[in-house]
């Protein structure tokens, strides 16, 4: 069996196709078998990040620009990579992210229409490094998922 401490796995997909579930399901599999496990969600999954996330998340706050979202977003990011993601790595746990840097590609470049050039540098930037060791993606077609 594969020795998963210190590993970085992100969980991808569309809303409502059950990336939490299965982060957190595969959390409790990992620790059933001796893993050291953190689950984390992206934005959020620290204090300042999570008030970040609440921020991006305030219907009120329709009027943010796509830029200003992205920024958002990226600090969000540096904030619970320097404040769990990496100590948890460091520390040789199993990190299991609900969503992470190809979410904000998805939405604020496609989606937004921002350079997908910037995004990709502030992504490194925001990540200090630490980059998934493995991504799932979980494709289900939008219309069931927000069903």
């Amino acid at each position: 069996m594969k020795d998963y401490r210190g590993t970085f796995i992100t969980i991808e997909g569309g809303e409502g196709c059950g990336k939490t579930t299965q982060a957190v399901q595969l959390g409790q599999y990992l620790e059933s078998k001796g893993h050291r496990v953190l689950v984390t969600r992206e934005p959020g999954g620290s204090p300042a990040a999570e008030a970040i996330r609440n921020i991006l998340l305030d219907p009120g706050n329709n009027a943010i620009t796509p830029m200003a979202e992205l920024l958002l977003y990226e600090a969000a990011r540096a904030q619970h990579v320097e404040e769990r993601v990496r100590p948890a790595l460091d520390l040789g746990q199993v990190v299991i992210c609900d969503r992470f840097a190809d979410s904000t590609m998805a939405y604020q470049g496609y989606g937004r229409g921002l350079s997908c050039d910037v995004i990709g540098r502030l992504n490194r930037i925001a990540s200090q490094g630490v980059w998934p060791d493995l991504t799932i993606v979980i494709d289900l077609p939008a219309n069931v998922g927000l069903a």
